[in-house]
């Protein structure tokens, strides 16, 4: 039974949905009498006639009511009406600890706080006769501020959802209620198993009867969890994951997490025994143990603070006569002991929180390694660029740096380098004046030189690169045969060398290559889907699946050598091919983990309204989503791995279906109007082509136009005749253009200009073309006549971008700068008449870094549906991902 809002159970009233399981649907409601938020978990309808599951679910209010603990959820009260049993639970404001852990690997210190808080509430539980039975991070939930790493302390947990808990006599007399003699014998029949099989003990699998030892089990799962990102227990099917559960011990905590105290590794080990009666066998034990194991880390972490202050001391010692005497003892010491004593580097964390960000992994350490720049959001979702000093408590705002993307740092650490609205730009860090250093229509990375050389990547084709002080592009690579795309480059100490990677092309040419800028074929060194960067250190470091590793590189023969080595684990996935999640500078290491291309795709009214969901959460960054005209099918492009492929949803179905499987980029779904036939960009000849496709798979798909400049398809005309597309030409930047799909078949073009006119849309009457274009400095939706001639109308007044049309052609909307939803009342009956833009709602599309700039490919995360309503492809979860982790002398463990 699901509820709205305002149904009143008691004197609760329903305020809005907040989950459900198998065992109940979750509301947050509010408690007319004392004026509080609750959470309200009710019985499903369905199960409520069950008497076993009715009573589950009174055990579950009994073993609750029986507990008080601060770390364990609250309950106030249970109630029954109407035929619904409730219960009425304390509200928690947070997320659990599996939305957490989504985002990466928590810290040894945040690690172990919430450790600590959960083995005390299980202490508390067991002491009461009471064992969970599903701990898992799911039923764990962190609230407060210091759970996004704050100043305010460490998170706090909650326990939650004893409805599986095993209750015994002992804790029914805690209670003080009373108990259906069935409530005393074991929950399940014989041979059945209840919880959650990833954190299940071996004796629960089997079916054994459940102790406190197997709580511990299940803690030890999910502390292994909290410290490497991993689960301690994998398998591919269920049999593969029991077999592991029974017979594999999880790997050790010191390869993936080098920080961690000896103690630690020995702890979360004692909890894993398959053993039950080697274990640790009671919670109280375990909490003792994980103190201990804070206290060691804590002074470890003293040790390595006050090593650092040592090696910082000599930079605030003021004076000659100080100096001198400095000077001194040193000379006494190389003379008593032969040699000065070096002290060894210690490694020292810090965990840098921003601001939410659309575009998380655009961030860079400066070459001195004493600042970080990054981008995120500001007030009404501007993308701006800010600066923080790693020695302060906060970050800078840098203004004029509205739209800003990758930056990159000057040699002297002074100035950034950014992309913002196709072109490249500059910023002074200490003056903060902006100017503009070049035109480029696409933004894939840049670097700058010792000598002043900065190089530039674009969407496809090679580096480019320009003075310091600006002027216009010239190649500095030269892309092969078969190879799409050169990005993120990076300089190697000697200042005439680079690193890059190649996306797009064939899969055997694509990986890390090392360039010069006097000249001369590339060498590859690697195969990789993201670029690598070197640090002074010696080694080269690259991330695969999520792992950050190094490898040393001899920059004299230009060889690797040696086996990978696992430095961090847990990093983002950026949704960008070639793109690091990592920056590196002199002994300094900043990356950021979390899964930032979780999407999902929802169905919303013009209100703003939420009315369903469409398939599950997309962790490959699905993009681009376009309905066919009868609204029962979806395609879309994802990645998967290196590979960007377009799949389509049979929306009635929920069928999901590979529609193509190239080693090369497949981008922008266009439907045909009956449906039949898909039109889509790909790269697989080393520039962006159009191609097409019957829309059910049945034959191979065929090259539509081929160019030397790259192309994206953008509508297809109602009757069928022409195919609009977008063409990326150096010469006028981003144009619109028509192809005929019979006759001479001869392209020509629909808007042309020295500026990006992207995003083009025909009319439902195919009459009209909207689009958005740059020429005022700024995004802005237009409309004009196909295929001409005429004037054109300016739609938008503040900005906007990605235009749609309703299916009766009587409205048209796009995405304003704050990225609400903004409808126009139109007429097109005679000449074109727009009236006044309305907001209709705010949206949080999955754009990522490309909102608002005229990339060639990219398309509206948005379509509009027959009825009017809207399919929107948002983020699922926080916007970022995770905190920057900064790691000072990151590779001290390593081989020298």
């Amino acid at each position: 039974m699901s509820l709205g809002p305002g149904t009143r159970l008691g004197p609760y009233e329903i305020q809005s949905a907040i989950g459900a399981g198998g065992m109940g649907e979750v509301y947050r409601a509010r408690d007319t009498r004392l004026e509080r938020k609750v959470a309200i978990k009710v019985l499903p309808s369905h199960v409520s006639g069950d008497p076993a599951l009715r009573e589950r679910f009174e055990r579950e209010a009994r073993t609750v009511a029986a507990l008080n603990h601060p770390h364990i959820c609250t309950l106030h009260d249970v109630g029954h009406q109407d035929a619904t049993d409730f219960l009425v639970m304390e509200y928690l404001d947070g997320e659990t600890l599996a939305a957490r852990l989504v985002k990466g690997a928590l810290s040894i210190d945040q690690a172990l706080a919430i450790a600590i808080q959960i083995a005390d509430a299980l202490d508390k539980a067991h002491r009461a006769g009471i064992v969970h039975r599903d701990l898992k991070p799911g039923n764990i939930m962190l609230v407060g501020e210091g759970r996004r790493g704050g100043p305010s302390g460490p998170p706090v947990a909650k326990l939650l959802d004893f409805g599986l808990a095993k209750v015994t006599p002992a804790a029914v007399a805690a209670s003080g209620l009373s108990m259906a003699p069935t409530g005393m014998t074991p929950v399940t029949m014989q041979g059945t198993i209840l919880g959650t099989l990833q954190y299940m003990a071996p004796e629960q699998i089997e079916g054994q009867e459940a102790d406190a030892r197997t709580d511990i089990f299940a803690f030890g799962c999910v502390l292994y969890e909290m410290l490497t990102g991993k689960k301690a227990f994998e398998g591919k099917t269920q049999a593969s994951l029991i077999g592991a559960i029974m017979n594999i011990d999880p790997p050790p905590l010191a390869p993936v997490v080098p920080l961690a105290p000896p103690l630690l590794d020995r702890l979360v080990r004692k909890c894993l025994v398959k053993d039950s009666g080697a274990r640790w066998q009671s919670a109280a034990d375990l909490v003792e143990a994980l103190t201990w194991s804070a206290d060691g880390t804590a002074a470890n972490a003293a040790s390595e603070a006050a090593a650092a202050q040592t090696r910082r001391a000599p930079r605030i010692w003021i004076g000659v006569a100080s100096g001198s005497l400095v000077i001194a003892l040193a000379s006494v010491a190389f003379l008593v002991y032969g040699r000065a004593t070096v002290p060894e580097p210690h490694v020292t964390r810090l965990d840098v929180m921003t601001p939410p960000s659309s575009d998380p992994f655009s961030f860079a350490l400066s070459p001195d390694g004493k600042q970080l720049a990054f981008v995120a959001n500001t007030e009404g979702n501007a993308q701006r660029l800010w600066v923080r000093p790693l020695d302060e408590a906060v970050g800078h705002l840098l203004p004029g740096t509205d739209n800003a993307q990758y930056p990159f740092w000057s040699p002297d650490s002074r100035a950034i380098a950014f992309f913002a609205d196709g072109k490249l730009k500059r910023v002074d860090v200490a003056g903060r004046t902006v100017e503009t250093l070049a035109s480029i229509p696409s933004m894939r990375g840049g670097a700058w030189g010792p000598d002043g050389t900065i190089l530039l990547a674009e969407n496809t084709g090679p580096l480019m690169r320009i003075p310091g002080s600006g002027g216009a592009p010239v190649p500095a690579t030269q892309v092969a045969a078969g190879q799409g795309s050169h990005r993120f480059p990076s300089f190697l100490p000697d200042g005439r060398r680079f690193l890059f990677v190649a996306t797009i092309g064939q899969a055997d040419l694509r990986g890390v290559y090392i360039a010069s800028l006097d000249g001369g074929a590339p060498k590859h060194l690697l195969v990789s889907d993201y670029a690598a960067r070197y640090d002074a250190s010696g080694y080269l470091l690259v991330t695969s699946e999520g792992v950050l590793t190094a490898r040393r590189l001899d920059l004299r023969t230009l060889e690797i050598t040696g086996d990978p080595i696992a430095v961090a684990q847990g990093l983002g996935t950026p949704a960008l091919l070639g793109e690091p999640a990592f920056s590196v500078s002199t002994h300094v290491l900043a990356y950021r983990g979390g899964a930032a291309t979780r999407r999902q795709l929802i169905w919303v009214e013009r209100t703003g309204k939420v009315k369903g969901t469409l398939g599950g959460i997309d962790e490959s960054a699905q993009s681009a989503p376009a309905l066919s005209a009868d609204g029962r099918r979806v395609a879309f492009f994802r990645r998967s791995s290196a590979n960007v492929d377009i799949w389509v949803e049979d929306i009635a179905r929920a069928t999901i279906t590979r529609f193509t499987s190239d080693a090369s980029a497949d981008l922008e779904p266009t439907w045909s109007p009956d449906g039949q036939r898909i039109a889509f960009s790909s790269a697989r000849n080393g520039t962006f082509d159009l191609f097409i496709k019957p829309a059910d798979g049945s034959t191979d798909e065929q090259p539509l136009l081929t160019s030397s400049l790259d192309k994206a398809p953008q509508d297809w005309s109602p009757d069928g005749r022409f195919l609009l597309y977008a063409v990326q030409d150096p010469k006028s930047a981003a144009d619109l253009w028509a192809l005929p799909l019979n006759g001479d078949r001869k392209p020509f073009p629909v808007v042309q200009s020295a500026f990006d006119d992207v995003h083009g849309r025909f009319s439902p009457d195919g009459r009209w073309i909207a689009y958005a274009s740059n020429e005022t400095g700024r995004y802005e939706v237009y409309v004009k006549p196909f295929p001409g001639p005429g004037g054109r109308w300016q739609v938008s007044t503040n900005g906007g971008i990605y235009p749609q049309w309703r299916r009766d052609g009587k409205e048209l909307f796009f995405i304003a700068p704050d990225n609400h939803m903004i409808g126009v009342g139109v007429n097109t009956s005679t000449t074109f008449q727009a009236g006044a833009p309305a907001s209709l709602f705010a949206t949080q599309l999955a754009t990522g870094g490309n909102v608002g700039i005229g990339s060639f490919v990219s398309r509206a995360e948005y379509a509009v549906a027959p009825d009017g309503s809207f399919l929107l492809n948002v983020t699922a979860g926080d916007a970022i991902a995770a905190p920057i982790t900064i790691v000072e002398n990151w590779d001290a463990t390593l081989p020298r």
